[in-house]
């Protein structure tokens, strides 16, 4: 999978999960929330309820704006539940790249070390 598509559904989980937690919200406070712009935020959300994955409905807020409250419909929890699982495996395949590199670059900052000690002995 390419670093794209691995970003659009971290995005995509991590609104759910937002979602999930607070229903009632503005797409304003979504993309302030996720770090992410408020278009971005529309063409998610449009994209979910296109997939049945969410249900939005209009309320008034206490600013008296419009905003809407996001529902996960039971669809959206079964795909909810396939995308953790999926974040977790990309995060775990990180860690363990990331851990092997770690080592790597450990061994090579030792050799650096030595290198320079030898260096400064001359």
């Amino acid at each position: 999978m390419n670093n794209q598509s691995d970003k659009n559904q971290d995005n995509n989980i991590h609104m759910l999960r937002y979602l999930e937690k607070k229903q009632e919200v503005s797409q304003r406070d979504i993309a302030q929330h996720l770090g992410i712009s408020l278009g971005k935020v529309n063409y998610i959300l449009n994209a979910l309820v296109e997939k049945g994955i969410i249900k939005a409905k209009n309320f008034k807020n206490n600013k008296n704006k419009r905003a809407y409250a996001y529902f996960l419909t039971s669809e959206g929890i079964k795909e909810k539940a396939k995308m953790t699982l999926g974040f977790f495996k990309r995060k775990n395949d990180e860690y363990d790249k990331l851990k092997i590199e770690l080592i790597m670059l450990e061994k090579e900052v030792e050799a650096s070390k030595a290198t320079l000690s030898k260096t400064n002995e001359e």
